[in-house]
Parts: structure tokens; sequence; C-alpha cells
């Protein structure tokens, strides 16, 4: 059995369920594993706690583990933590460890794996890449009870529909965390977006730039003119329809952020130009030829304005 830690944000626990997808298509038995989010005292590396975002949407269903199960393949590892499983990860022969945890962009010897216990959060384009069609069929965002709410992103979805839409997220917030800028700031500047804007121009002279942010009121002053539209209509709990309305451009401009990674992954335009960050983090160096054949097919601006 493989059981896969479900654990961050949507855009992470998107990427953990397509991994999930994908074992699956592999004919493994896999399930995963949620109690991260109803263990509030492991999430101690997180600006805000997080919920199962997974839940709100349609075609997401998945197996979830047993308390059994993953005592079964964990042991007291699962009782107690993280720190046990970093101290018995010295201790115990990688081949015999029972978990797997994610340090570099790409391990494809997951998929050589029958039973273990994966942590990570499986960001690389090539880990699922196959099968994006079948999750952009299958992947729904049902409709609020709230109806003002729904004819609102309607007309914005149908307007993003009739002209050369490009989503553009620029996301603040908790990456103004100290923690946070220090591991995820300076990489999406102003230059990262001047040079995508001007990309995306060349290409669509006519392009309307659709601006998602947690920060309207920043986004609003930075970027002005007809060409520009905030877009603030989804807060809160809602905020996930964002996601929605970006797959519904006709093109992205991604943060170093999996939430526009996967408004990206599912638009379903196949002449789309999907634009990324050449390092999703810091600690993170970009080697061109590596990046090209992991995110095929995606433009990579790093962030001093070179094309990579």
């Amino acid at each position: 059995m493989i059981i896969i830690r479900a654990m961050g944000g949507l855009g992470n626990q998107m990427q953990q369920f397509a991994l999930y997808k994908k074992m699956e298509s592999l004919g493994k038995e896999v399930c995963m594993d949620a109690t991260w989010f109803r263990r509030r005292e492991i999430q101690t590396s997180v600006y805000i706690a997080r919920d199962l975002e997974l839940d709100y949407l349609e075609g997401t269903e998945h197996r979830e583990a047993t308390r059994e199960e993953i005592q079964g393949m964990l042991g007291r590892m699962y009782e107690e933590g993280e720190d046990i499983i970093d101290k018995l990860r010295k201790l115990i022969s990688p081949s015999t460890y029972p978990c797997f945890t994610e340090k570099d962009m790409y391990h494809e010897k997951i998929f050589g794996f029958e039973k273990k216990y994966l942590v990570g959060y499986w960001a690389c384009e090539k880990y699922y890449a196959d099968i994006l069609p079948q999750l952009r069929e299958t992947i729904k965002f049902p409709k609020s009870y709230n109806e003002e709410l729904n004819k609102k992103n309607d007309e914005m979805m149908q307007k993003m529909e009739s002209c050369n839409s490009v989503s553009m997220h620029i996301r603040r917030g908790d990456y103004l965390d100290p923690v946070n800028r220090a591991m995820f700031g300076g990489i999406c500047t102003d230059t990262y977006y001047e040079t995508s804007i001007q990309y995306m121009k060349e290409r669509y002279p006519d392009a309307k730039f659709f601006l998602f942010s947690d920060d309207p009121e920043y986004v609003r002053e930075k970027y002005k003119g007809n060409e520009f539209e905030v877009v603030d209509i989804n807060h809160d709990r809602a905020s996930f329809y964002d996601m929605m309305l970006m797959s519904h451009c006709k093109h992205n401009i991604c943060a170093n952020s999996t939430f526009s990674f996967w408004g990206a992954r599912l638009n379903g335009n196949e002449s789309k130009i999907t634009i990324r960050p050449s390092i999703h983090k810091n600690t993170q160096i970009c080697i061109p030829d590596e990046m090209k054949d992991l995110w095929a097919g995606w433009v990579l601006i790093a962030p001093q304005g070179a094309i990579i």
C-alpha cells in the first residue's frame, strides 16, 4: 500500500491528489492520510491553519487511510509526530524505512514503491502530466449556496472567455511573513511580471490581464489601465473559486504558488501559454535543461527577467 500525506493549502492538496490518481493509474493500492488537518499541533511550519479544501471540490474523491493502516506502516512515528520521524530516519536502513520524504523536485523512484508512506508536496509537472487531461475532465467546482456569488463568477468567466484573457497571480499575504519571505520572497519581482506581460503582449497585443491577489488594493495601485482588471469577488472560504476563474482564462501568469499552478493546469485551452518563475523557493537552483524537462510546455522566467 502507498499512503500519501495530505497537507498544506489547496494547491498542495491538489498535487497530492494528482499523485494519488497517478499511483492509482499504475495499479497501485493507494490512499491518503488527512490527519494533518485534524492535528493542528503538527501544523508548525505554516503561517495559518489549513483545512482539507479538496472536500470543497467535486471529482476529488479518494480513499482515506484508516488509523490502523497508518499505524501499521508508521508504528510509533504516527503517534509521536515529526520529531520521531526525523530521529528514526537516521537509524533505519533506507530500504526498510517506511516513510519517504520529498527532497528534490522530482523522484522517479517513488513509482517503484509498493509499500511506503509519502511525505511531500509533489509540485513537479512531470509526476502527473500525462493524466492532467483526465483531471481537467473530472475535477469540478460546485456552485455556491450564495446565488449572488455564482452570478458574479459566471459573469467573470464569460468575460474571460470572450477575450484574450490572461490570469496574473500576485501573492503577498503570508509571503510577507518574515519566515516565508526568506523562503519565497524576491522571486516574483516587478521585473518577472513586466517580462511576463511583455511576453504575452508580443503574442497577443490585445491581451487583457485579470489580476488575482490576496492584496487587491496593492495591485489596483500597481497596475492601472484598461488592460488590467482586478478580480476581487471570492473571499475567505470561497477563495478557492479564484482557481476556477484562473482556469477560464486563455493564458496564465503564475506566482511561485501552487494555487496558480493549478489555475493554469486546469485551463483546457489547447493553445494556452503558461508562465511560471524559474524557481519556486530561494533554496532552489535553476538548471535550465532539467527545468524544461520537468515542466515541459511551460515558459520559465527568472526573477531578473531572463526567459530560461
